[in-house]
């Protein structure tokens, strides 16, 4: 953690300005291992490995710390050689590097930083923020990095001063909050008047195909441990794969069986390698499959939200994930 940060953070829910605490080590120019300290209670946060833990557990993200540690390299461009993540984040936010330059960003549950790579690549200042023990991947992909400030904390109670942010970035997170809106409009008071928001979140429908056949299963596998889970996806996926593959060249079979079997088979879709297809389809099927929530929304709800963040320029529309929203404050 650099030090000269710690005047723009302020403790969560008691909204104390902090103080650098005991540091017991130093590298790089930033803290390593120290403590943080509210000025007015006394209260500490750990500095643990460079990154401020403003939250002690990963409560309902424990799945998230679980994947992202396992394959924190997986989804990012530099790693894996596409420029996927590239894409996915300039067509849904409609930024271009220019814009990002000097910009000072908020990058609300960063993973393992596969977009946190975009930011810093345009040349922003990436406030990169996850509950899970994600934060440690991130760290390690793209730490140290002079533009680069990651936090373990809660988007329910962010540990910034309101106001302080040109952008907020929020992609893949919000249906797996306990309450999705309200985790939506807790980001909007730390945005700059006049500055941007862009988010995603899964899309309500009446169908069921491949990516929705989750809900059939997930009352069941939310609720084995996430070793297990895990442990049992990288055991049928690279083996039930082939079966697939064989299956999508049957029109009938095409529709049915990804329903029946949960797998994220990328093949024909995106430019992946054999061993790239086995490793993203383990990936995104244990995510489909571990979080303890997964709402997804209709685009009117999401639309009211923004209406009712009083937000301008309003673009809420199917892309992405499911849904990508874009607006100005």
């Amino acid at each position: 953690m650099k030090p000269q940060i710690v005047p723009d953070l302020l403790a969560p829910h008691l909204r104390e300005p902090l103080e650098v605490g005991p540091v017991y080590a130093e590298e790089f120019g930033e803290i390593k291992e120290g403590e943080l300290v509210a000025a007015g209670s006394g209260r500490c946060y750990a500095v643990k490995n460079f990154i401020p833990r403003f939250v002690e557990d990963d409560s309902y993200t424990a799945s998230f710390g679980e994947q992202w540690n396992r394959y924190r390299r997986t989804q990012i461009d530099r790693f894996n050689g596409t420029h996927l993540s590239k894409d996915r984040f300039y067509s849904g936010t409609g930024w271009t590097p220019e814009e990002l330059a000097g910009q000072r960003v908020l990058e609300v549950g960063c993973g393992a930083g596969r977009f946190t790579q975009i930011l810093l690549d345009a040349g922003a200042e990436a406030w990169s923020l996850d509950y899970s023990a994600a934060v440690d991947a991130c760290w390690e992909n793209h730490g140290p990095h002079p533009r680069l400030q990651v936090f373990k904390g809660d988007l329910y109670a962010l540990p910034f001063r309101q106001e302080f942010f040109d952008k907020v970035f929020c992609y893949g997170v919000l249906q797996a909050t306990p309450h999705p809106e309200r985790a939506f409009m807790s980001l909007i008071p730390f945005l700059k008047p006049g500055g941007k928001i862009a988010m995603d979140i899964y899309h309500k429908t009446g169908w069921t195909d491949r990516w929705r056949s989750k809900y059939y299963y997930r009352w069941l596998t939310k609720r084995i441990p996430h070793n297990a889970l895990r442990r049992m996806v990288e055991w049928y996926v690279p083996r039930w794969l082939p079966i697939d593959d064989f299956c999508q060249r049957l029109p009938i079979l095409r529709r049915i069986v990804p329903v029946l079997v949960p797998c994220w088979n990328y093949r024909g879709l995106l430019p992946l390698t054999d061993q790239q297809i086995r490793e993203w389809a383990i990936l995104d099927t244990f995510d489909a499959l571990s979080p303890r929530y997964d709402f997804p929304q209709s685009l009117s709800e999401v639309r009211s939200w923004f209406e009712r963040a009083v937000l301008k320029n309003i673009d809420v529309r199917p892309g992405g994930n499911g849904i990508m929203g874009n607006a100005t404050r």
